[in-house]
């Protein structure tokens, strides 16, 4: 399930970047874990940071016209989902020790991708080029990223790690402007800064737990 859950949640994100800027589909994809932080709130000042990361979305929202963007948004969404389900579930496997769970899901992961890979480019996935770009999409985009966050969820709270993740989708923004060339309007600017905002609040009200050891 873990794998699958990986699968969906890459293949949708990836097709998400390619219809819209980086930063705008990283806050996007930032309402899964927002949502999971926020699902078991049970005070009604947690609500102050949903009205927060809805305005941030409805913001967004504002500049998206065309259906290719729209199809984005949806995509983006999808990764969302993906990735509170990776919340869960990843949370399970870090009471096991070491990273075998991790590497066999990741393992799956790559089994169920393999055909749309092949579909896009057919016998071109075998070249040289493809696999060299493939193999470092790989390692800096999933089994680097998800071994240290299973690493990370061991040993901090809840609270810290929540907060350090929320930073993602201004450090996307700014990736995505400095590396991508891919300007954001001043309103775009706001609304990541608000489902920031929201994200930080919402997870350090989730708490902190002992960190797990194994």
């Amino acid at each position: 399930v873990f794998g699958l859950v990986l699968s969906v949640m890459n293949l949708s994100f990836y097709a998400a970047i390619d219809r819209l800027p980086l930063g705008t589909a990283v806050t996007l994809e930032f309402l899964g874990p927002l949502g999971v932080a926020l699902a078991g709130a049970r005070r009604r000042r947690d609500l102050i940071w949903v009205a927060l990361a809805a305005g941030g979305v409805f913001l967004l929202s504002g500049g998206i016209g065309g259906g290719s963007e729209i199809l984005g948004v949806a995509l983006a969404l999808l990764a969302a989902a993906c990735w509170a389900a990776y919340i869960v579930l990843n949370a399970r496997l870090g009471r096991h020790e070491g990273l075998a769970p991790l590497a066999l899901a990741m393992a799956a992961s790559a089994v169920m991708t393999l055909p749309f890979g092949i579909g896009a480019v057919g016998e071109g996935l075998l070249s040289p080029a493809t696999l060299a770009t493939g193999l470092a999409v790989g390692l800096l985009s999933s089994a680097l990223p998800y071994a240290l966050e299973l690493e990370a969820l061991r040993t901090l709270p809840n609270s810290v790690f929540g907060v350090l993740m929320s930073l993602e989708p201004a450090v996307a923004a700014l990736i995505g402007f400095l590396a991508l060339s891919q300007g954001l309007s001043a309103a775009d600017i706001v609304a990541v800064a608000m489902v920031v905002i929201a994200s930080a609040g919402a997870l350090r009200r989730a708490g902190a737990r002992p960190p797990v050891v194994d």
